[in-house]
């Protein structure tokens, strides 16, 4: 909105030239959710609490987590909201890919409220059917795939990291990868989201690698000079990706140990498609398995559990999933286990981003 309002006037005052750069408005965009998130939280945990939408801890979880029971949730409709606002404040709103994003965002926040809010009507874990929340997000992601493909040169052929002379086609298949990309990416964070401020640190490290690539990948010459894709308009998407790392890092405020605000479904789900979005639309989709690669350990560590439990008639190889109980199981502290696996996601950002230069 700033965009198309102020950068006209550049013509009048050369100040205003200023709208025009991207890393200037993904910068503003960052401190704008920020902003938003620091500012609202607190009115927004008294409504929460007033409206006693209170987190339901699973029964199977570990003990020490019930003592959670009754804490503000779905505080998703925060961060989504901030991420929306400033995203609309300083992007260019004529930008076919900011609408991919904005569409994936406040579509799978719509999924992740109606499970929560079924949860704490229920007054037990167990929210939306999977079966539904799937077919919901399939609808989703085929809507942003027909807005793009009717408005957009889009390519199917896939990057792969580290190797620039790698890239191969799937042609049809790609729909189906990008759904598995985007679904994926969101039901993985959502699994991540078991402790305070878990799923927030790696989001937001991924959603600032994410910020750098969306960049590159929309500057001819520098994605030229690095050998990655180069999709024209996409460098927009660093603004909405700027608006997550702002967002997120408000969030973290309020949901540090010991929490006093949860994200619930409704900023899980969200936060994991965006990731899985701006995945697909920058060409760097199986960059995500590294970046997120905490959110993918933890996605196969229940997907371990499941299917040799049911192989072995009962048997496990964790002492719980995800990845993350399986460590408290082991006597590992509640913020002991949430500092390492941010630790973890810093490393292997810093690995996706070496990627620029190995290959």
């Amino acid at each position: 909105m700033l965009f198309h309002i102020l950068y006209p006037l550049h013509e009048y005052w050369a100040a205003f030239n200023v709208f025009r750069y991207i890393t200037f408005r993904t910068i503003y965009a960052a401190v704008t959710a920020l902003a938003i998130t620091l500012f609202l939280g607190p009115w927004f945990i008294r409504k929460i609490k007033a409206l006693q939408f209170g987190q339901v801890v699973r029964d199977d979880g570990p003990k020490t987590h019930l003592q959670k029971t009754g804490t503000p949730s779905m505080g998703g409709i925060l961060i989504n909201g901030a991420i929306i606002a400033a995203t609309l404040l300083w992007a260019d709103l004529t930008n076919i890919y900011v609408w991919g994003g904005l569409i994936i965002l406040a579509g799978f926040g719509a999924i992740g409220a109606a499970d929560d809010f079924l949860k704490i009507k229920k007054k037990n874990s167990a929210g939306l059917p999977g079966r539904w929340k799937l077919t919901i997000q399939a609808v989703l992601i085929c809507c942003c795939a027909v807005i793009l493909w009717c408005h957009g040169n889009w390519d199917t052929h896939l990057g792969i990291p580290f190797f620039k002379n790698i890239r191969p086609d799937l042609g049809i298949f790609y729909i189906f990868f990008a759904f598995l990309v985007i679904a994926g990416s969101s039901n993985a964070v959502n699994l991540t989201d078991g402790l305070d401020g878990l799923a927030t640190g790696p989001f937001v490290v991924s959603a600032a690698v994410y910020t750098l690539f969306c960049y590159l990948a929309g500057h001819s010459g520098l994605a030229r000079y690095l050998q990655i894709f180069y999709v024209p308009g996409v460098g927009e998407l660093a603004i909405f990706c700027g608006a997550m790392v702002g967002a997120g890092l408000g969030f973290l405020w309020y949901n540090s140990y010991p929490a006093e605000l949860f994200m619930g479904d409704v900023g899980s789900l969200a936060m994991g498609g965006a990731l899985g979005v701006v995945a697909v639309l920058s060409k760097q989709e199986i960059l995500l398995a590294i970046v997120g690669g905490v959110f993918v350990a933890e996605a196969v560590s229940v997907m371990m559990q499941v299917g040799y439990f049911k192989a072995t008639k009962g048997r496990r190889i964790f002492k719980m999933a995800p990845l993350h109980h399986h460590f408290e199981m082991l006597g590992w502290p509640e913020p002991k286990v949430i500092v390492r696996f941010w630790i973890v996601s810093v490393l292997l950002g810093l690995v996706a981003i070496s990627t620029l230069k190995l290959r």
